[in-house]
């Protein structure tokens, strides 16, 4: 049977290429290669796109953009019954690939928000993972919560702002709200550019580095406790994984502390009773049918000392390393890697 060509995105114009080239290189390592074909195309730092034939591991160290003689510029036909991908020869020669189904193992911006799924939807190729608007819904964390808020699932009380706010305005908006409080960009992804802060004299140089990632910013409350996660795969049929909980010993789950966990710890299954594990479950259901969520997302929530679930966020494609902890949460229901990327581009492939 010929196999199945999935054209695999890595990389991106977004500050969370690094992470991506990791999650890459484990999916790629780890696809069924009887079965699927894989179709590298890295996306640049600067933003080129770039069909790549070299060596898998170049993807890990970052260096595979240097390897010219493996690397092509390419495009996808935006024709909606083509499904091809259109690559340029250095000899100004055309090629052109047909492409089953594309699988974004993107990151942030321009690849988990809206952006990489609508060029797919415009070519009409399948693609892995959340829609088009699902994805946007999902990055943005306002509109994310806003939403949630209206299916009955608490979130934290926050004011957002956008560049055209003076420093005044920025304390009386936010008058409200008890310190300490979170400073976020409204989208971005890996805990870039947050800050905590504990008194207002703090509040302008965070939104200030809020900024550097986003037009928008969110300031919102802390929620006392601890946070937990759900890994969530399917589209109308739901597999839910084991739930993990996010132990701390800094003042929050930074970027450093999630890729290298120096200090924090990952519980596989989270230290809860049953009971609670039951709500934590259903409630990330809820979350994921309320913002349109197919193929996979990571939903984090925050357990209060009161045992109250608060939404945090959905990640659409988490960390994808075989020691991350969207797979970590499989694996506890005996989905191993592997497998877990094949039901990943089936489920991609049903839609």
């Amino acid at each position: 049977m010929e196999k199945i060509k999935v054209a695999i995105l890595f990389g991106g114009y977004s500050s969370e290429y690094e992470v991506s080239l990791q999650s890459a290189y484990a999916i790629i390592t780890n696809l069924d290669k009887n079965k699927y074909e894989p179709i590298m195309i890295g996306i640049t730092e600067d933003g080129r796109w770039l069909r790549y034939d070299g060596e898998v591991d170049q993807i890990r160290t970052n260096t595979w953009f240097e390897d010219h003689d493996n690397c092509y510029s390419v495009v996808l036909s935006p024709d909606r019954y083509a499904n091809k991908l259109i690559e340029f020869k250095e000899d100004g020669s055309v090629q052109t690939i047909i492409i089953d189904v594309v699988f974004p193992i993107l990151h942030g911006k321009h690849g988990e928000d809206g952006t990489v799924q609508g060029i797919a939807n415009l070519a009409g190729i399948p693609i892995v993972g959340c829609h088009t608007l699902s994805s946007a819904l999902c990055m943005d964390k306002d509109k994310a919560h806003q939403l949630v808020s209206l299916a009955g699932i608490r979130t934290p009380s926050s004011v957002v702002l956008s560049t055209k706010y003076l420093s005044s305005e920025v304390v009386e908006g936010t008058n409200h709200l008890t310190y300490p409080l979170f400073v976020k960009p409204v989208k971005a992804g890996s805990s870039h550019g947050i800050s905590k802060v504990y008194q207002k004299e703090e509040l302008q140089a965070a939104i200030d580095q809020a900024f550097l990632y986003d037009d928008q910013v969110i300031v919102e409350e802390n929620i006392e406790g601890f946070e937990v996660g759900c890994a969530i795969l399917g589209n109308e049929t739901l597999t839910v994984g084991e739930i993990d909980e996010v132990e701390l010993t800094t003042e929050f789950f930074d970027y450093k502390e999630k890729y290298t966990l120096e200090t924090s710890n990952i519980h596989v299954p989270a230290r809860i009773n049953q009971e609670l594990t039951k709500k934590v479950k259903e409630t990330a259901i809820t979350i994921y049918r309320t913002l349109g969520c197919s193929g996979l997302a990571r939903v984090d929530m925050f357990v209060t000392p009161e045992y109250e679930l608060v939404f945090n966020e959905v990640n659409t494609f988490p960390g994808f390393t075989e020691h991350s902890r969207f797979p970590t949460m499989m694996k506890g229901i005996g989905l191993e890697f592997g497998a877990l990327v094949d039901k990943l581009i089936l489920l991609g492939l049903e839609k």
